[in-house]
């Protein structure tokens, strides 16, 4: 698996490189300039552009397919897919905000084998193989009752689903980042994180940390039970749960659906 490290590692070095110099060079209003539409049908800021162009140029290098939140689907026939999220959280680095991340899953024959993801501008990270052992570092935390976690901000469509989830635990963060916020479930910072209800994760945002929160002895799953897949299809969404525990992630459904009725 060394290779595999070694084409993460490379990508997130690009990724963190194109970071730093886009928030050094660069105007609040450059970076989030909109240069168009995504390979997921939403706009592109020129921030997301800048940083996903050099992992690329790595992925072209090692000959393997993409599936991209910017650039979609890009097939070499190859048995290796490295699928990615360049910038997850664009929103804050285009406004100053240091809470964004890069992230990467390598799949070979449709099977994730490790996962990378890297806090930008920083030297914290996520890495887990597929091999792995399972080391418990997430908290024992198993009802809402007394819980800390992080939500997705609250929109019209959700307001009724996240206010009954955030007035069942003890303290709400919303960091606008779904990988890094997954990231301190991993590591015991948070009980966990959820979109209560609003289908708006794809795969790249889900598939880079699907390892790191299984070996870290927590769960990942859909708010409807739908499961995760690999198609190149970015139009597909979920609601992401993930939590310490079944039974906290249990709790979190039932409170969001509730808050739907």
């Amino acid at each position: 698996m060394g290779a595999v490290t070694d084409l993460l590692e490379e990508m997130a070095a690009s990724a963190d490189v194109a970071y730093r110099l886009a928030m050094r060079t660069l105007s609040r209003s450059e970076r989030s300039m909109d240069i168009g539409l995504g390979g997921d049908g939403t706009p592109t800021m020129h921030l997301d552009r800048i940083i996903e162009a050099p992992v690329l140029e790595v992925l072209e290098r090692a000959g393997v397919n993409v599936l991209s939140e910017e650039v979609g689907w890009v097939d070499r026939g190859s048995a290796v897919t490295a699928v990615i999220d360049p910038v997850d959280g664009t929103a804050n680095s285009a406004a100053g905000v240091p809470i964004s991340a890069f992230a990467a899953a390598i799949a070979v024959d449709g099977r994730i084998v490790e996962c990378l993801s890297l806090w930008l501008g920083t030297t914290k990270r996520w890495h887990s193989r597929h091999d792995d052992p399972v080391r418990r570092t997430v908290t024992d935390r198993t009802s809402l009752e007394g819980a800390e976690m992080c939500m997705l901000r609250p929109r019209p469509e959700t307001w009724a689903s996240w206010s009954a989830v955030a007035s069942s635990v003890a303290r709400v963060r919303v960091l606008g980042s779904s990988v890094i916020e997954a990231g301190l479930v991993a590591d015991g910072a948070v009980d966990a994180f959820c979109d209560p209800g609003g289908d708006v994760h794809r795969i790249v945002d889900l598939a880079p940390m699907s390892l790191v929160i299984e070996k870290a002895g927590g769960v990942m799953r859909d708010l409807h039970g739908r499961p995760f897949t690999l198609e190149p299809d970015l139009t597909l969404r979920w609601s992401g749960v993930v939590a310490a525990s079944q039974a906290l992630a249990d709790g979190i459904i039932e409170t969001v659906l509730g808050g739907t009725k």
